[in-house]
């Protein structure tokens, strides 16, 4: 057996899915490093992490061979072929690193992960942090139903390895008392909060990036010959070569930016039967901006939508669902003028970790309504509420009427979310998380 001590000052953050794509991960690790930890990062490497994540010299990425195109026999055969194949290749990959204090693991998803982790904690001696973002078992359920026998096996797998961790993470407080109510797990809650880098964007760098997006999408490119050959355009902003002086262009349209996984917890028919009533107010002579309306992501559904955006035919509305860079994305939205949320929680116990990025850059947001969405969206303090896409609709009406007046609610909501102060993630993470570990562990 080998002596706990030799892991001191080291720790694995895992994440069976895409590094690129686990934020929260992302932060935990460069928490930790900022601490003086050693990192080993473990996941999928098929979206670029962030900067700061690939410049840290505590942090080393541990790759895990992602596992794709397995066809053999039935649907149930493939998934318990695939589900052993993971467990022996992950097991193999936390075994080679070196040996840490703690392995920090992300759920869902928990199926083989959790088990995995607790056996390779029992070899190296470690603990076990589980970090709960949601319950693996209802996301599982939007596909399959809650009374399918994978579901069931699922639940109850996730309660009962669950149990077996040292610590628990979660991201709301109705679900640290699911947890300990129907799991018998405590829980630390740890809000999801925005990294130092989401902010709002400098009108000179929100050109850039327009300048940069209006490359590749049409959306962004000025609607209008320049005027005089020294300055440069884009749909929202002009700049004087001479001096680099940047301005908001008038008649401009309204940015509406939305980000999603492109999964089933997400209905974007919502969205889109919305912005047919909008384009219909337009056209009864309703005084509203032009949108720009920027989709970003990537998810098993994204063809299926983009098919569907392809058959609208808006004369004042563009939609472009471009994949950002994860530099430019808290860019994007510190340059929007609204945020729109379809998240609906699998479990109802979860909150969208895009709003939270959105308030960072003190962007206002209209979110669809679930349980605990209130421990977020305060209605009419930070944002919207509705339910469906008509009460969108009128959300979007009345928050653009008269745009980009310096007046109304939708500059309200911003002003209150520029004095609100939030924690940011670093100071949440030291209140919250730097207690459960040892100093010297």
């Amino acid at each position: 057996r080998r002596a706990a001590a030799g892991g001191a000052g080291r720790v694995c953050v895992a994440v069976l899915g895409d590094l690129g794509r686990s934020p929260r991960m992302q932060y935990h690790a460069l928490s930790l490093a900022r601490h003086g930890r050693g990192v080993a990062l473990l996941g999928y490497l098929r979206d670029r992490p962030h900067g700061d994540v690939l410049r840290s010299g505590n942090i080393r990425l541990v790759p895990v061979a992602d596992l794709r195109g397995l066809r053999v026999g039935p649907k149930l055969l493939q998934y318990v072929i695939k589900v052993i194949v993971q467990a022996i290749q992950l097991l193999y990959t936390m075994l080679k690193i070196d040996q840490p204090s703690y392995i920090l693991l992300q759920n869902p998803p928990g199926l083989p992960s959790i088990a995995v982790a607790w056996v390779a904690c029992l070899f190296w001696r470690s603990k076990l942090i589980i970090d709960w973002h949601n319950y693996g078992y209802t996301i599982m359920s939007l596909s399959h139903g809650r009374n399918h026998p994978l579901v069931q096996i699922a639940k109850w797998y996730e309660k009962l390895f669950g149990r077996l961790s040292d610590y628990n993470l979660c991201v709301t407080n109705a679900m640290k008392e699911d947890l300990w109510v129907n799991c018998n797990i405590k829980a630390v809650t740890l809000y999801d909060k925005p990294a130092s880098y989401f902010k709002e964007t400098p009108l000179e760098l929100q050109h850039q990036l327009y300048m940069k997006l209006a490359k590749d999408y049409e959306p962004f490119k000025s609607r209008t010959e320049s005027v005089s050959s020294n300055t440069e355009m884009s749909a929202f902003t002009e700049m004087d070569e001479k001096n680099g002086h940047v301005i908001k262009t008038r008649g401009r349209p309204a940015l509406l930016i939305s980000s999603t996984s492109w999964t089933e917890d997400e209905d974007f028919s919502v969205l889109l039967k919305a912005l047919e009533d909008y384009e219909r107010y337009i056209n009864e002579g309703v005084k509203l901006p032009s949108l720009v309306c920027v989709i970003t992501g990537k998810g098993p559904l994204k063809d299926y939508y983009n098919r569907l955006i392809n058959k609208l035919h808006f004369k004042h509305i563009q939609i472009c669902t471009p994949w950002l860079e994860a530099e430019d994305y808290p860019l994007l939205l510190g340059s929007a003028d609204l945020g729109v949320c379809l998240h609906k929680s699998s479990s109802g116990l979860d909150l969208p970790m895009k709003v939270v990025d959105m308030f960072g850059c003190c962007l206002p947001v209209c979110a669809i309504h679930f349980e605990c969405l209130h421990e977020l969206v305060k209605h009419n303090e930070n944002g919207l509420i509705f339910r469906d896409s008509n009460e969108l609709a009128e959300q979007l009406k009345m928050l653009f009427l008269g745009f980009p007046k310096l007046e109304g609610k939708l500059h309200n909501f911003r002003k209150n979310l520029r004095v609100s102060k939030q924690l940011r993630w670093d100071e949440s993470w030291d209140q919250t998380v730097l207690p459960l570990l040892g100093r010297n562990d």
